[in-house]
């Protein structure tokens, strides 16, 4: 069986990680550099950086940052926030990044993951969903959930699959910094609607959350920000529960 993977989330603003709850009332969390360095010591399995108030001075700006962190890291990360083009991806890759996230610009321009798993496989390609639920279903937002759109995210989540992505990272921005628990129900829906990878975002406040998910919500790997970056949750800690629970990690 595959292990299941933790996941730190980095939020970058202006170089610096930040977090905040729903998506707004961002506050400062560290340097990514050093955060980065610590959970690769603590046995994060990948860390995901993403760019939260990308331009396209700012993709230049976390090109470098990327390229710190890269040498110091010894696992995979992930590099989103502002890509819209075959040349940011480039960019980010030879900077160090193993993969890249896509969000706003896939759903403008759907085309664009078939160009990009095209041009550097689908193991590089991450879809990023973010959605809430409103009357109408769960509903896809853009440029970091300030835009809502009519996409069904379980329609789009298809649709990122059959264009050849290779993971798709879902935030329930209800969830996002509430630190209470993922939402098992949605993840359980798309895991049996595709047959790529899903990270679980949004919602971990527990280590009781990384084991529900895991097996209710059927995710293949939990994404966490703010408690890793405060230590409310360390990593070593939570793998050992969860291999106690009988949840493959690697430890």
């Amino acid at each position: 069986m595959l292990t299941k993977r933790i996941i730190p989330c980095l939020d970058i603003k202006d170089g610096r990680t930040v977090k905040g709850v729903n998506f707004v009332d961002l506050r400062d969390a560290g340097d990514p550099v050093e955060l980065s360095q610590r959970y690769a010591d603590e046995g994060a399995d990948e860390l995901v950086f993403l760019d939260i108030s990308a331009t396209e001075q700012k993709r230049k700006t976390l090109a470098e940052l990327v390229y710190n962190v890269a040498e110091k890291l010894n696992i995979p990360f992930t590099v989103g926030g502002g890509i819209s083009s075959v040349e940011d991806v480039d960019i980010l890759l030879k900077n160090g990044a193993d993969k890249v996230s896509i969000n706003s610009s896939a759903v403008k321009n759907p085309d664009l993951i078939n160009e990009l798993v095209g041009k550097f496989g689908s193991q590089c390609i991450v879809v990023a969903i973010d959605a809430r639920k409103t009357g109408d279903g769960w509903k896809v937002h853009l440029v970091g959930g300030k835009v809502p759109t009519e996409l069904d995210l379980f329609d789009w989540a298809k649709e990122v699959e059959q264009r050849g992505a290779g993971e798709i990272l879902f935030t329930s921005m209800d969830h996002d910094g509430t630190k209470n628990g993922f939402a098992d129900g949605e993840l359980a829906k798309l895991s049996s609607l595709v047959n790529i990878p899903i990270i679980a975002s949004g919602g971990a406040g527990a280590v009781s959350h990384f084991t529900d998910t895991f097996k209710n919500g059927k995710a293949d790997a939990a994404l966490a920000a703010s408690v890793f970056h405060f230590k409310e949750i360390a990593i070593p800690d939570l793998k050992q529960q969860l291999e106690k629970e009988g949840i493959p990690v690697r430890i």
